[in-house]
């Protein structure tokens, strides 16, 4: 009986911890705790290090639990996210909304008593941006609704450096602006591969409102226009050539990606460039980080 309730126990565990959706909330914090490493010419006070990563974590999780809420009887009908709990059923209104103001209000007590202030209402904001801007308003009523909605998935930097300077400069909205670029075309390789699934689910991605021509066309101009944006550090001498060179090589290729898909379409490129476009992303901060540190040491 103990060895059951302990299970049980597990399986609920396992079950809230999946409303968070743990791997994009995972991306989101290592592009914080990177603006956090960015925002000092010294190593960051540790303590604030990890009191903003566990408050914009739980504010994270919060936001993709109320997002999971809101959206549960889409999820149902989509192959991809029908395996969620509150698709599943498995957890009740309550329970998630309750479960969502529990850690998000906890993230805030963190950030605030032991961060500063301006990086709690920061993160508060990117929560209402995405649970309710995002997921409630644009999401069912525009095919650009990942492009719009893409400004408060792109802060996490932003919240980073806000936790270590209590200021955000012109730098840190560079990194915004570099994840704002890069969202389109990889959301949009997702969607590609999965349009007949999205066209169950009733909302309006843009593969499914204008088709898949128009989708690539988006990616591809999307894709020069990041390679563009992520030279930026560089030109305004944030970075040295380490960066430089990295960015170029990462961008390359997932422009060539673009390019292919273009060219000739498939759903296992569309595939491919989708689960590249989340290697680099981080190796893209990765890059950053080390040329920090290259410069200042």
């Amino acid at each position: 009986m103990a060895t059951l309730t302990m299970s049980s126990a597990s399986l609920r565990l396992r079950q809230y911890a999946a409303l968070t959706k743990p791997r994009v909330t995972q991306l989101a914090v290592f592009c914080a705790v990177i603006g956090m490493f960015l925002a000092s010419p010294d190593l960051p006070d540790w303590q604030v290090v990890i009191s903003a990563t566990i408050g914009i974590w739980l504010l994270a999780g919060a936001a993709f639990a109320i997002n999971s809420l809101i959206e549960q009887h889409i999820d149902a009908r989509m192959a991809r996210t029908a395996h969620r709990p509150m698709a599943r059923g498995a957890i009740g209104v309550t329970q998630a909304l309750g479960f969502s103001g529990v850690i998000g209000g906890i993230g805030m007590v963190i950030l605030y008593r032991w961060v500063n202030p301006l990086t709690m209402w920061l993160t508060f904001a990117t929560f209402v941006g995405y649970a309710v801007i995002y997921t409630i308003i644009l999401k069912p009523r525009t095919p650009q609704n990942i492009v719009i909605g893409g400004l408060s998935g792109a802060m996490p930097p932003a919240l980073g450096w806000a936790a270590v300077a209590n200021a955000v400069p012109a730098e840190a909205w560079l990194l915004v602006m570099i994840i704002f670029v890069w969202t389109p075309p990889h959301f949009w390789a997702l969607a590609l591969y999965r349009t007949a699934d999205y066209e169950k689910s009733g909302l309006p991605m843009l593969p499914v409102t204008h088709g898949r021509h128009i989708t690539l066309l988006h990616m591809l101009l999307y894709s020069i226009a990041l390679l563009a944006t992520t030279v930026l550090p560089y030109v305004i001498r944030m970075s040295g050539e380490l960066y430089l060179v990295s960015a170029l090589i990462l961008g390359a290729i997932f422009l060539g990606y673009s390019i292919g898909l273009y060219r000739n379409y498939s759903d296992a490129l569309a595939r491919k460039m989708f689960k590249f476009s989340i290697l680099y992303l981080s190796l893209l901060f990765l890059a950053l980080l080390l040329d920090h540190w290259l410069i200042v040491t």
